[in-house]
């Protein structure tokens, strides 16, 4: 009896001590949402969004454990201008913010703005076409939800998300030139040849985006094919493919197999002649998943451990190797720019049909701030996805004319490495 007098005794003070507990939480979570308001001009994106994540999961945290009506108040007053009207008034031209705030310049942007602003504004006329579009390009650089994107653009999350979508369809639909695969071939095959690889059209390959899949657990891959150049430059993007194909069925499924093969609308330029006379006709370097073709050449693959690589196959295979590292690098700084295609991001399968278009629209972006010299951003590399080394070689039947082709250029790059 005594010990259960004693408990009951206790129970105020155990609320009590909760309450207190509840209070001193709430409080901190005001103060810090004060500190956020009143220093989310200076503050990094990341810093802001990683507080501001902090926050809503405390909120919705003390939001399940207290039962209204409560004295206690998980908010605090928000500012009367938006974050990013407060930000454009108080950043100038040159402000390095603007490449931490949207991972482009000030002229960048409002350049993009100019090119772009029709489109968005017949789309989507209830929000400015600067604040769609600093909306936008702020979740495609680091990822962030539409909740977090709303509340510093002074606009609902669904209005958050229905500018996402309004930007990546004009980007689309107004920058697909910038993949200039059909309209600025010279560009491109000079670029390979200031890199001692004569006659080349670019570099082909495989990336993944990582799917999360809760019921099954198994790793899942949309997997994205293309072709880049010598400056890191998108020319083509296929993507949307499962990683259940093979790399050599995505790739005779292709446009770009498509041109080459059957329109023949490209890779038609002329050969280059080699100092002993082999002419070689312009062609593509090609991962080793893919298969050997006249205009796809693949490095040189050892049959046996026991066998060892020519000279010549040797020399190729090292400018191969050297080829493939710009595709890596050029991802690399792609998903450095846009964090929402992050290597360590997993997309949920209810969004999978979307991230085509986001990866899409993510190159051309790429591609536009290319053109307009903005600096590039470190390259964090290419990690933790299916890339070159993950897929087997492919054995198909060799095609004797690539083989001809292969080995003469091997033979010539060969020659040139003695020389220097």
């Amino acid at each position: 009896m005594v010990a259960g007098k004693h408990k009951t005794k206790n129970k105020p003070d155990d609320k009590n001590q909760n309450n207190n507990l509840l209070t001193l939480i709430s409080d901190v979570t005001t103060t810090a949402q004060s500190f956020l308001s009143q220093n989310d001009l200076t503050l990094l994106p990341s810093q802001s969004l990683l507080l501001d994540s902090l926050i809503s999961s405390t909120s919705h945290s003390l939001s399940t454990l207290l039962k209204p009506p409560h004295p206690l108040s998980l908010s605090s007053p928000q500012p009367q201008t938006s974050w990013f009207r407060r930000f454009i008034s108080s950043t100038s031209i040159s402000d390095s913010r603007w490449l931490d705030a949207f991972r482009m310049s000030n002229p960048s942007f409002f350049h993009l703005l100019d090119l772009l602003s029709p489109s968005i504004t017949s789309t989507f006329p209830q929000i400015s076409p600067d604040c769609a579009l600093a909306a936008a390009v702020f979740r495609l650089a680091h990822g962030a939800g539409y909740t977090s994107v709303a509340r510093r653009f002074g606009i609902s999350p669904a209005d958050a998300c229905r500018a996402f979508f309004t930007v990546c369809k004009a980007v689309n639909d107004n920058l697909g030139n910038l993949f200039e695969l059909r309209t600025d071939s010279n560009r491109v095959v000079e670029g390979f040849g200031f890199n001692t690889i004569p006659n080349c059209f670019g570099v082909l390959g495989l990336v993944g985006f990582g799917i999360e899949d809760e019921i099954s657990g198994k790793n899942e891959f949309l997997m994205v094919q293309a072709l880049v150049d010598a400056e890191g430059r998108f020319l083509d993007v296929s993507s949307g493919w499962p990683n259940s194909m093979k790399p050599e069925t995505i790739l005779r499924e292709s446009k770009l197999f498509h041109d080459i093969e059957e329109s023949r609308e490209l890779l038609q330029g002329s050969s280059y002649k080699l100092s002993d006379g082999s002419l070689i006709p312009q062609y593509i370097l090609g991962d080793s998943c893919f298969p050997l073709l006249p205009w796809l050449l693949t490095p040189y693959n050892r049959v046996n451990e026991e066998d060892s690589l020519s000279s010549a196959e040797n020399a190729f295979n090292c400018a191969h190797s050297r080829a493939m590292g710009m595709f890596e690098d050029a991802f690399g700084r792609l998903r450095t720019r846009w964090q929402l295609l992050s290597d360590s991001r997993k997309w949920k399968r209810d969004c999978v049909e979307y991230l085509p278009f986001v990866i899409v629209t993510g190159c051309l972006l790429h591609n536009f701030l290319i053109k307009c010299n903005d600096p590039l951003l470190r390259d964090k590399g290419v990690s933790g996805v299916e890339k070159e080394g993950d897929f087997v070689a492919s054995v198909g039947v060799v095609d004797e004319s690539a083989v001809r082709i292969r080995d003469a250029l091997a033979l010539h790059l060969s020659r040139g490495s003695i020389k220097r």
